[in-house]
């Protein structure tokens, strides 16, 4: 006779309750069943569970090394069957996000804590933090949900989710020459250090989006990994950038930095969120991308609301 879970519960429930005789009553069996159990066990192993010397029954050796089981299976096992009543009821369920985008986080954050607050029972984290290829954890079932910063080729397993558009500007200290232009071009940066984040050039939207198409490159690449660090360095004039609006923020306001449109109308760009296809009709998933949106637009400079929030694109 096999250690079932029906063994793990009786010796639980002997223990709780004091004798065979109440665990019965409250496990809906006859003493005789729960009885016929412990013999079984009993005689498999030849090895007593209880002891009943006292009058009440107390554990062998064998019997705590199978409660220490029981403590060990059973509340797991509620667990899942808790999590899977809520994932049943549509309440429940796990929203891990992979997030490609630096700048994202200062608005994310509350976009999080507001969603915990409507989806208690829906287990979420982000997944160690920066990600460079976050498509990648989608596709090995190690993220739920990745927000981009880059224009994704179409991908018959993926479903692309847009939030909203924003404008990457110039950023330049405001004794630079180019700080008294109405907005730069690519060849303003031709003799010039562009400070960035280190990723690849094509997924930087003012590589990818404003100089590479007019065939500028810089004379020279600096790198940092924080925002800040990259606001200071131009604020002391070490170099160039370009920056989402909402993070210049109190740099540019203070007067450190000049922020400039790249382009006579300036360079717009499209951030969006993916998915596995069939995840992203999941209503915690929905609720999470209105409020990604909602905190945008109540909280970030430069964006623009999508003509229809509700388009999400298979």
């Amino acid at each position: 006779m096999p250690i079932e879970l029906r063994h793990l519960r009786t010796i639980e429930a002997v223990l709780q309750y004091g004798s065979i005789a109440a665990a019965a009553e409250r496990l809906h069996l006859t003493q005789s069943a729960l009885s016929h159990q412990l013999r079984g066990l009993e005689k498999e192993f030849s090895l007593k569970i209880f002891d009943y010397r006292s009058g009440k029954p107390q554990l062998s050796p064998a019997g705590e090394r199978l409660y220490a089981l029981a403590r060990e299976v059973l509340p797991a096992l509620r667990r899942t069957q808790e999590e899977l009543r809520r994932l049943a009821s549509g309440r429940g369920g796990r929203l891990r996000l992979a997030v490609e985008c630096h700048t994202c986080f200062d608005w994310l954050t509350p976009a999080m804590d507001r969603f915990r607050s409507q989806w208690p029972d829906v287990e979420m984290d982000i997944v160690s933090g920066f990600q460079q290829d976050p498509l990648q954890l989608l596709r090995q079932s190690q993220a739920d949900l990745a927000i981009l910063s880059a224009p994704e080729m179409a991908a018959p397993e993926l479903e692309i989710h847009d939030l909203f558009t924003y404008e990457v500007v110039g950023l330049v200290n405001p004794r630079h020459p180019l700080a008294a232009q109405d907005f730069l071009q690519p060849a303003d940066f031709l003799e010039e250090t562009v400070i960035t984040y280190p990723v690849e050039e094509r997924r930087l939207d003012l590589f990818r989006e404003f100089l590479l198409p007019a065939g500028v490159q810089p004379w020279r690449r600096r790198q940092a990994e924080l925002t800040v660090i990259i606001l200071q360095l131009v604020a002391s004039g070490q170099g160039m950038a370009a920056l989402p609006t909402w993070t210049v923020g109190n740099y540019a306001d203070r007067r450190y930095v000049r922020a400039l449109p790249l382009g006579r109308h300036g360079l717009w760009q499209k951030l969006r969120a993916a998915s596995l296809r069939g995840h992203g009709n999941l209503p915690y998933l929905q609720s999470f991308l209105t409020e990604l949106r909602a905190s945008a637009h109540g909280e970030l400079r430069g964006i623009r609301p999508l003509a229809a929030p509700a388009e999400d694109q298979p």
